[in-house]
């Protein structure tokens, strides 16, 4: 029988914890190995995650520049100042200028809406014959429901001029249903205006001894519909001192299917806007 002496047992001894520690820095090094592959496709995959989202900002700046039209369209027609005819390739179309709203202008043989036609005229004087750069806002839809087409208008130069008539202080600011692309601008533009008194923002800019005397004077909602006069053509948005009153007479008559006494002028079936 063979029997191993004490030395023989401590060199085996030795022996088994060399290849163990040989063993254990094997598992190290394979980790650490294995630690760093997964930091290289981790910054590799970042690497395509930034790529992938600067393609991602592109498209959308795309996107936002292909919402407006880099074609000039003729203007045929300027209806007044919040409404246009535009040739659009060989087609007159009528656009509603989304975000504004300007005075209305009534029947000649009537008194005019305070500043209407100071905003028609300078409609006219901006756009009468020239070309302009249309935008649309998915957020208005393409046509209101009298079929115009809803759009931005940008002048040859780059004059925005949606924006230009609330700064100069020829329209308001309007918002029909839901928030626009630029409604912010606009609102501060409209503030702009009032606070520097231009336009029809400016003191005692509505000499009210040139308008009519009315017909009939409607000073206060009226109690008794019965008495609102729905035959003939009797009131003017001078007749009232504030929108609601007209909105209810216009209402009460048919709203825009029987506007005899044309308080509507846009037929956006909002009347009166420059009353309070």
């Amino acid at each position: 029988m063979d029997y191993k002496t004490p030395e023989n047992k401590s060199e085996n001894k030795l022996h088994k914890k060399w290849w163990f520690w040989i063993v254990v820095a094997m598992v190290l090094l394979s980790l650490i190995n294995n630690r760093s592959e997964k930091k290289a496709i981790i910054e590799k995959g970042n690497l395509a995650n930034s790529q992938q989202a600067e393609e991602i900002i592109d498209n959308d700046e795309e996107e936002l520049i292909d919402n407006s039209d880099k074609e000039l369209y003729e203007v045929v027609k300027v209806v007044d100042g919040d409404t246009i005819n535009v040739n659009i390739n060989g087609k007159v179309e009528t656009l509603r200028l989304i975000g504004i709203n300007t005075p209305e202008t009534v029947d000649p043989r009537k008194a005019v809406i305070c500043f209407g036609k100071e905003a028609s005229d300078k409609a006219k004087q901006l756009l009468t014959n020239k070309k302009v750069r249309l935008e649309g806002d998915a957020t208005q839809g393409e046509r209101d429901k009298y079929q115009r087409l809803l759009r931005y208008v940008w002048l040859e130069d780059g004059t925005f001029f949606n924006k230009l008539m609330i700064s100069e202080g020829y329209a308001f600011e309007y918002t029909y249903d839901t928030i626009y692309k630029y409604q912010a601008e606009f609102k501060q533009a409209e503030i702009s205006a009032r606070t520097s008194k231009k336009g029809l923002w400016a003191d005692n800019v509505c000499d009210q001894t040139k308008v009519q005397t009315p017909v009939q004077i409607i000073t206060s909602q009226p109690a008794d519909t019965s008495k609102i006069n729905c035959s003939s053509n009797t009131y003017n948005c001078t007749d009232f001192k504030r929108q609601k009153e007209a909105q209810q007479v216009f209402d009460f008559c048919g709203g825009v299917n029987n506007d005899i006494h044309k308080l509507d002028a846009d037929k956006d079936g909002l009347v009166c806007e420059s009353l309070p």
